[in-house]
């Protein structure tokens, strides 16, 4: 029976009120639902959404660890933002399934096509899952332009695709195997989600988690966008820890001072519900919790966390009673007194437990008195047998107490006077006259010269200027009454508006839609940045994730001539300037033909050619021999929608043309050999490998001609291959009267410069003679793609001054409010808290105490450093 859901229509305008009748009411079936409202399944269609859909797909695979059936996982990021999920569980079954409605269908189809379907229903095949509902892969397939799913069960291989959640194709067996287990391969629908660039270093918290609370399951985390400059291999990751959350503890007190040596780690099972939870103290001013049921992070909380601390805060009062360490304190310790320093993680494992919503933020099963207990217990007799680490946490925990009554006092200075009390903003704030908090902008300027520049180049309507004098105190080694006095910090406090503290802070009162970090691209102006960013992230966590904090981004090139001046934000948009300038009065003939590219012709083709080169770079990290890469392609590549053809490798043809190319190729490269065509069982298709000179082998077949990278190769090789025959020979020509007015009306239009601006190689009218002279004289012979790409570049560069920006310094009032200010044409990074684990240990490392992990850390980096100020 397919699920139906049910939403009224909206009326037209044009509709009279009351006429709501049937027709009003439409019926979305299956999977239309999830298409047309994802939020309610995935939680967003933003980057919070994106990711979440990667979840579900490992969880199924994490559900088959916890049922015992596997035991590795590998996750991949592909160059085109797709994701391949692989494990070497049961695999989907294939076998027929009877549905209510009498309709027969593969039981994989049914699972991915079908919400409320799922295995996660009978306790037989799994006594505790994070999957519930039934609807998570589905939900995948259905926001998936592409999903592509092969299994490997009782020998053999069996494949199926969708797109938008609709089968493209039927359940089929492809070839035997030995493996088993199930590979998904989902691209997001490009439609539908707002973001689509996968972030790494989210996916890693989460799968370094997972492999957290599975003892012994090894999960790795490839990303195909991104390759090691050491090695040429791409970024990844292998998470496997034995010790389960006892390690967890290690990772996140890395580089910190610990109270105790060993985390404390207890475990019960208490009916069907087994507790996890391990803790231990550090010397640092913040906690860090992580809550956890059934392996989902839960980010909101819930029963077993409230459970955890309360239980925690009553042993340490007991335990300090019986220790006779309270007699100079006049009260309890609080939950924030026994929290500081505090690093620990709850985990509950639990059968049909109960979440807000389908993303399961929050756990609401009535488990807080039994976690609570159990805590309790445990706890109490460590405390018993461990008096001197006892000691140590409570009177930490004093001295937090302490601490929290002075933080209060200097607190209060901090709080924006009333309107009857006489101001009580930091004076050298240029507040900005807009008071609706979503319309105004705080930049907080490195210096009082910046700070000066930005005040004359601001909107002063909506725009409010903080200059910050040197640097701010580090609050990474500061108590709280210590950050709370320091001047710099209580400004910027003050000018907020929102206070600071758990007691005070509130969101709601922030003055300021956006706070935009405004230093330097120097050493001092990214130390700056830093220390700003660690005050927000450990005080003031909240504003980043509510993406109130951004990052200013002025521009990276300057390009003059004479009286013309442009800015230019990145370098690809720099090189399309360029080629822009160089190709104007440029032609360029290629192949035996000597066909010619010209005018906007030839602009097109560069601008595709620049795409071309990065994907070959791309491409040819897998087949390390460009001449293979070229020859690949050139052979494989078809216009259209699918730019790589299985039907290609299904027989010899192609293979046998490619191996003949490969000998050729392996003459001059020294090949060790090159296969015989030879025919893959498990998809009944034909291959063939090369052996490098480093004997190295690299093996052409579908499943690399199907990868992204190289059908995005594949796509744009088709568009330009007629015009990659070399030889290519550049020439100039010398334009008419007429076509040097239109250049220089079209440059005026588009640029707002006259004749100054235009490019090297246009003879304009009165001075062509003087252009035309600096032109080169004789036609260029270019014997490559790349090295035309090349010289056109370089051609671009001629006659202009190039300046790449180091700081704001270097800008007037006018150029800061042109290129970094100016809503209209500005650019802002957004600061986003992706995994909390990785930034609480960069932060650490950075500008923490620990000055040996800091000596390590920048040994190991030192060569991957880009820009370097010396």
């Amino acid at each position: 029976m397919s699920t139906l859901n049910v939403l009224p229509e909206a009326m037209p305008d044009t509709q009279p009120s009351g006429s709501y009748t049937s027709e009003n009411i439409k019926v979305l079936e299956g999977l239309e639902a999830v298409r047309l409202r994802p939020a309610m399944y995935i939680g967003s269609t933003s980057e919070q959404g994106l990711h979440h859909l990667v979840y579900e797909v490992v969880d199924n695979s994490v559900d088959e660890a916890l049922a015992g059936y596997a035991s590795k996982i590998d996750v991949v990021i592909h160059v085109d933002n797709s994701i391949t999920v692989v494990d070497d569980g049961r695999g989907i079954p294939v076998d027929e399934k009877t549905l209510p409605n009498g309709e027969r269908m593969p039981a994989v189809q049914v699972v991915l096509t079908k919400l409320h379907a799922g295995g996660k229903f009978d306790a037989s095949t799994y006594k505790v899952s994070g999957g519930l509902h039934g609807v998570g892969v589905s939900c995948v397939n259905a926001l998936s332009e592409e999903f592509d799913v092969e299994i490997w069960l009782n020998g053999q291989t069996y494949e199926q695709t969708y797109s938008k959640g609709d089968p493209t194709s039927k359940v089929r067996q492809t070839g035997v195997t030995k493996k088993r287990g199930t590979k998904v391969h989902f691209l997001p629908d490009r439609t539908i989600f707002t973001v689509t660039d996968y972030n790494y270093d989210t996916l890693a918290n989460r799968l370094r988690q997972l492999a957290f609370l599975n003892k012994g399951i090894e999960i790795t985390l490839t990303d195909e966008r991104t390759t090691d400059p050491k090695s040429g291999e791409f970024k990844m990751a292998t998470f496997k820890y034995n010790g389960g959350i006892a390690e967890f503890i290690k990772h996140l007190n890395k580089g910190k001072q610990v109270l105790h040596d060993k985390p404390f780690y207890m475990e019960a099972e208490k009916g069907t519900l087994v507790v996890e939870a391990a803790l231990q103290y550090n010397d640092s001013y913040s906690e860090t919790v992580f809550s956890f049921a059934n392996n989902i992070n839960t980010v909101d909380g819930g029963t077993h966390l409230s459970g955890f601390r309360t239980a925690l805060t009553r042993t340490i009062n007991a335990a300090g009673q019986s220790l006779g360490l309270f007699k100079d304190l006049k009260e309890s310790l609080s939950g924030d007194d026994v929290r500081e320093g505090l690093v620990a993680v709850i985990s509950v494992k639990i059968p049909q437990p109960q979440f807000e919503g389908q993303t399961k933020g929050k756990l609401n099963s009535d488990i807080s008195g039994q976690v609570q207990s159990f805590v309790n217990e445990r706890l109490g007799a460590f405390f018993e047998q461990n008096p001197q680490v006892a000691k140590r946490i409570i009177n930490k925990a004093i001295e937090a107490a302490r601490a929290r009554e002075a933080a209060r006092k200097a607190r209060d200075l901090t709080r924006r006077k009333g309107a009857l009390d006489g101001g009580g903003l930091p004076g050298k704030l240029a507040d900005c006259s807009e008071k609706q908090p979503d319309r105004c902008e705080l930049y907080l300027v490195e210096g009082e010269s910046a700070g000066g520049t930005a005040k004359q180049g601001r909107d002063r309507k909506f725009q409010a200027i903080l200059p910050l004098k040197g640097k701010i105190l580090n609050v990474e080694k500061a108590r709280y009454d210590k950050m709370l006095g320091h001047e710099e910090i209580r400004a910027m406090i003050t000018a907020l508006g929102a206070g600071i503290g758990k007691d005070d802070f509130d969101a709601a009162k922030l003055r300021y839609g956006k706070i935009i970090l405004m230093t330097d691209a120097d050493v001092d102006g990214s130390h700056i940045r830093t220390l700003l960013l660690t005050f927000f992230f450990r005080h003031m966590t909240e504003l980043i994730q509510r993406s109130h904090v951004y990052i200013a981004q002025p521009p990276l090139y300057k390009i003059k001539k004479g009286k013309f001046e442009q800015y230019i934000k990145d370098d690809r948009e720099f090189v399309k300037v360029m080629v822009k300038r160089a190709s104007d009065g440029m032609v360029i003939r290629y192949g035996e033909n000597a066909a010619a590219l010209e005018g906007r012709a030839l602009t097109d083709f560069m601008g595709k050619l620049n795409d071309y080169i990065g994907f070959f770079d791309k491409a040819n990290k897998r087949l390390r021999n460009e001449a293979v890469t070229a020859a690949f392609a050139d052979l494989f590549a078809h216009e259209g929608k699918d730019p790589s053809k299985r039907a290609d490798f299904e027989t010899q043809d192609k293979i046998k043309q490619l191996r003949t190319k490969l000998i050729e190729i392996g003459k001059e490269a020294k090949f060790k050999g090159v296969s015989d065509p030879m025919l893959d069982e498990e998809h009944q298709t034909w291959s063939v490998s090369f052996t490098d000179s480093n004997g190295a082998e690299r093996k052409l077949d579908w499943t690399l001609a199907s990868t992204p990278e190289i059908r995005q190769l594949f796509g744009k090789h088709a568009q330009i291959k007629e015009q990659l025959q070399p030889p290519f020979m550049i020439e100039y020509v010398q334009k008419g009267a007429k076509a040097d007015a239109d250049d220089i009306v079209e440059e005026q239009q588009t640029e707002g410069v006259a004749e100054a601006a235009a490019a090297p190689g246009t003879a304009v009218q009165n001075k062509g003679t003087k252009r035309a002279s600096k032109l080169p004289q004789d036609p260029v012979e270019k014997k490559s793609a790349r090295d035309l790409f090349e010289f056109v570049i370089e051609q671009g560069r001629k006659e202009y001054d190039v300046q790449r920006y180091k700081g704001l310094g270097e800008m007037t009032a006018e150029q800061l409010w042109e290129t970094t200010m100016d809503p209209d044409r500005r650019t802002l990074l957004e600061v986003k808290l992706e995994d909390i684990a990785g930034t609480e240990e960069i932060f650490t490392t950075l500008m923490g105490e620990d000055v040996e992990s800091r000596r390590r850390f920048i040994e190991e980096n030192a060569l991957d450093v880009k820009n370097l100020d010396i």
